[in-house]
């Protein structure tokens, strides 16, 4: 099901040379979706961010050859939760979701596995166990060692049992390599974080029209998720809005993943870094952060401040690390290379 010469190559043209744990990890992959059955079902990778996780599982995935599927968890979460919100009245709703979801998957991949939520861990944790008897290949990537699931102690111990099933049946592998693959690259061509505000208000602009192929309209108001959205414009390839109504007004991670599937470009306007210090703001931005980063959309961001230098003052925020990990490649010439989406 696998040809670990072809991921290898993959691996090598993002200028990977694998390290231990990354082949550690392929020697996983490779014997999960081989011809016999290993003695075990999943393959669960952690780590901090950059470290590789998502790259070694993205080439394995590619070249499988089976029926196969991969999601990020904030786009399954949206899935299930509407099919559960549709499903007719039934004994088990979420096993008729869960099984019709899975229908016909032999290989799943779920990207940036995590579970700070008890609604959310209980859902997980039928859906997992639902899959695995169901024979599905699992592979997950995280940042999370399994114990470290469900951090908060008034819950944790409601996801034990569902951390015991990937502690046994999966193939656990640590990222601990000192690199982080993310960090260090060439600039992009096309500048992704601009500050200060009278940079903005003349780059902004020019920005727009270099990527949507005309000249920004006046601003208007969007539907996303069903919700309005204030835009100072939004045309076929680029949305430009501005952070507080973004990511100050309340939203989720809804509203990210409807803007990513329908606009290739996204441009922030007008954020001030002293917003990020209420967490509610703050987490709204990663969610932001993660969806355009997962669907690989173009992004641009006009704060009063540089940006990655604010972030690094906020550290002790859950997840931080990765979102500041993620800027760094958005901002690079590879990441550009691979997303950049032009006027025709």
């Amino acid at each position: 099901m696998i040809d670990i010469a072809r991921v290898t190559r993959a691996l090598a043209e993002r200028h990977v040379r694998p390290d231990l744990r990354q082949r550690d990890a392929l020697a996983a992959l490779t014997a999960l979706l081989g011809t016999a059955r290993p003695a075990f079902d999943g393959v669960y990778c952690y780590g901090r961010p950059g470290r590789g996780k998502s790259l070694v599982v993205d080439a394995a995935f590619a070249v499988a050859e089976c029926e196969k599927r991969r999601v990020h968890f904030h786009e399954f979460l949206r899935d299930v939760h509407r099919q559960l919100v549709r499903e007719p009245a039934c004994d088990d709703r979420l096993a008729a979701v869960a099984n019709r979801w899975l229908h016909g998957v032999a290989l799943l991949c779920f990207d940036e596995f995590h579970v700070h939520d008890i609604a959310d861990a209980f859902l997980i944790g039928r859906f997992l166990d639902i899959a695995l008897a169901r024979g599905v290949r699992l592979v997950l990537t995280s940042n999370y060692a399994p114990q470290q699931l469900l951090p908060d102690p008034e819950f944790h111990e409601r996801f034990e049992p569902t951390i015991a099933v990937i502690l046994q049946r999966f193939a656990v592998v640590h990222f601990d390599g000192a690199t982080d693959y993310r960090m260090g690259g060439e600039a992009a061509q096309l500048p992704r974080w601009i500050a200060p505000p009278d940079e903005a208000r003349e780059l902004l602009p020019l920005r727009y029209a270099e990527l949507e192929g005309r000249p920004a309209s006046n601003p208007s108001t969007v539907t996303i998720a069903g919700r309005a959205l204030p835009a100072q414009s939004a045309g076929a390839r680029v949305l430009w809005a501005d952070f507080d109504d973004l990511c100050v007004a309340h939203r989720s991670h809804l509203d990210y993943l409807a803007l990513a599937e329908r606009w290739p470009c996204l441009i922030v306007g007008d954020l001030h870094v002293e917003r990020l210090q209420r967490p509610d703001t703050l987490q709204r931005f990663l969610w932001l952060i993660d969806i355009c980063y997962d669907r690989q959309r173009t992004l641009l961001i006009a704060s009063d401040m540089p940006l990655i230098p604010a972030l690094d003052a906020l550290r002790d925020w859950r997840d931080l690390s990765r979102t500041i990990s993620r800027l760094a490649e958005m901002g690079s010439r590879d990441y550009e290379r691979r997303t950049l989406v032009r006027p025709s």
